[in-house]
């Protein structure tokens, strides 16, 4: 049995007594160690996916089993980074990790362990000379880091990432992703990560999951990924299977695209003319 099983997910949405459908027969296995990217088209429900996995949303029907146990709440094996790095802005980037480690570990670890697991957490993203900083005192890469370090120093069995580059300079999103894929090939965390970005979704996933557009969107593709670690985004710029991968993408969403425009251009139908009594 995979590591993790979304398996069946359904989701519906109720309002003003009308059911709108989101997801429809989402089914995904992934291995331990596997990092998956979910990509797809804005509204494709993606980000519902990721909150069904964390926990923090309940499927309509189906539902996801990790590690052998069902996914029934929120909980430490899930930790999610989101596009906004969500510090506490009166906690030093130190003592935002502290937070996280001593409610996971505070009845299983010492408070030498548990400062010595944060400080390790800190230089694992390179923010080890920032401890007393506040989060209005660092850049937002700098901040995004000590929210990579809260979710890895939980020792999650999944890190889940939702668009956590997106709003950085190209630059700095660079240089995360260099992070992460070094940190992954560390500890071998098993990653589900949603992107819009088609070159990262194949620099850092060993499959990539795409997504229909919606409503009802399902799962339409899954590409593996086959290039070897460690990447050099450099040295992949001429790869062909890079370029393959690439191409399959971005294949994949431009179709997906165009059925769609054409529904949104379509005028509106004139409404009928009322007869007028003679």
């Amino acid at each position: 049995m995979a590591y993790l099983h979304v398996s069946g997910v359904d989701m519906r949405f109720t309002r003003d007594g009308q059911t709108h459908p989101v997801l429809a027969g989402i089914d995904l296995q992934v291995e331990r160690g596997e990092f998956i990217a979910l990509i797809g088209h804005s509204g494709c429900g993606k980000s519902t996916v990721l909150n069904i996995v964390a926990g923090l949303l309940q499927p309509s029907s189906g539902g996801v089993i990790l590690d052998g146990r069902e996914v029934a709440a929120p909980g430490p094996d899930r930790a999610v980074v989101f596009q906004n790095h969500s510090l506490l802005p009166w906690l030093t980037v130190y003592q935002n990790v502290e937070i996280a480690v001593d409610k996971v570990f505070r009845d299983t670890r010492s408070k030498a362990e548990r400062r010595d697991w944060v400080l390790h957490s800190l230089e694992m993203v390179n923010m080890g000379h920032a401890l007393q900083r506040l989060p209005s005192e660092i850049s937002g890469g700098m901040k995004q880091r000590v929210g990579i370090a809260r979710a890895l120093a939980m020792e999650p069995k999944v890190l889940l990432l939702d668009e956590p580059f997106g709003a950085l300079d190209a630059l700095t999103r660079a240089h995360l992703q260099d992070e992460v894929m070094r940190i992954q090939a560390e500890l071998h965390n098993t990653v589900l990560m949603i992107t819009h970005d088609v070159d990262e979704a194949v620099l850092l996933s060993d499959r990539i999951v795409m997504m229909t557009n919606g409503p009802a969107a399902t799962i339409g593709q899954v590409l593996a990924v086959d290039l070897p670690r460690p990447r050099d985004r450099i040295a992949l710029a001429d790869d062909a299977t890079y370029n393959h991968c690439r191409h399959e993408v971005l294949s994949f969403l431009y179709e997906k695209q165009r059925k769609v425009e054409p529904l949104r251009a379509r005028p509106a139908p004139a409404p009928a003319r009322q007869k007028t009594a003679a």
